[in-house]
């Protein structure tokens, strides 16, 4: 398989176990590991708390949330080629077109979601597994 491999992130615990899956497996195909995290719109939004101002940006949290998930993987994998990434649109669109884009070998998801009510109601990894340009892995990573 060539390719990059890519991982769809939230910063749940999950996730996490699904991207350690990930590592493991471009590790294992010395293949570049893209740690994807997707935001739903562009919201940039200023908050004032006594003398501080935040400003909280949508875009940003979700690449910050992707170099944290990068940081943990790097300590797991020193020698591992990642790279984070926050793209705009839902997960499971997200993720599709970004390996459409990257000509990505592999998806990787978690399975939350996949099972009872949220099977049919079309959770991420069932839309990415019947959407995908290339091979999905879903990792067990719950139920």
């Amino acid at each position: 398989m060539a390719g990059t491999v890519i991982v769809g992130v939230d910063g749940s615990s999950t996730a996490l176990k699904a991207a350690s899956r990930a590592a493991a497996i471009a590790d294992g195909l010395q293949s570049e590991l893209a740690v994807l995290c997707a935001y739903a719109k562009e919201n940039t939004e200023v908050v004032r708390i006594g003398n501080d101002t935040w400003i909280l940006d949508d875009a940003e949290q979700a690449q910050k949330m992707a170099e944290q998930v990068v940081a943990t993987l790097r300590d797991e994998r020193p020698g591992l080629n990642l790279r984070p990434l926050a793209v705009r649109g839902k997960p499971q669109d997200a993720l599709v077109e970004e390996a459409e884009r990257m000509g990505a070998g592999l998806l990787v998801v978690g399975n939350v979601g996949m099972q009872g009510l949220g099977r049919l109601l079309g959770s991420v990894a069932s839309s990415v597994v019947h959407n995908a340009p290339c091979d999905v892995l879903v990792v067990k990573t719950a139920g």
